[in-house]
């Protein structure tokens, strides 16, 4: 066993082939998950494995430039809007717009890897888009403008915010 890493062999499986721009897709307990996605299934129970402690590794162990998820989480569950602000804090990015039906018939369909949680979280489907770590790329010439841009808000803490 490695230790102070990922346990799950598909979950780190799935990680390790993430590319930039591929999307995970963590949801709640209900999510209609389509048929012949490469779905990781962590739900053991309502209320376990929650979204927020898939979301807690998954920030430990990939890069993220996109957040998004509906606005009803900030709107409705200020709980877990909260949470996911502080669990984001300073990852370089804001949150960005997703509705359920955009997040059902076109992320979920396209998603490299769907995270089922056990979570009963209303509104709890969050979509992450991978990144490539603003600090280690462009090292030797100038980096691009959105790479500055990442590594500034990183520097800063930024608290990310749902863009709307």
């Amino acid at each position: 066993m490695i230790p102070n890493t990922i346990l799950h062999p598909e979950l780190a499986k799935a990680l390790a082939t993430l590319g930039h721009g591929d999307t995970v897709l963590v949801t709640d307990a209900g999510f209609p998950i389509p048929a012949g996605a490469n779905r990781i299934d962590l739900g053991v129970f309502p209320g376990t494995v929650d979204v927020l402690e898939i979301l807690r590794v998954l920030r430990k162990n990939m890069q993220v430039e996109v957040i998004s998820f509906d606005t009803e989480v900030r709107d409705r569950n200020p709980m877990l809007y909260a949470s996911l602000q502080d669990i984001y804090t300073g990852a370089g990015c804001d949150f960005t717009v997703c509705n359920h039906e955009q997040l059902v018939n076109d992320v979920a369909p396209n998603a490299k890897v769907i995270i089922r949680s056990g979570s009963f979280n209303a509104y709890a489907n969050i979509a992450l888009t991978a990144a490539t770590d603003a600090h280690a790329w462009f090292t030797d010439i100038e980096p691009l403008d959105a790479y500055i841009e990442r590594r500034k808000l990183i520097k800063q803490n930024h608290v990310p915010v749902l863009k709307d």
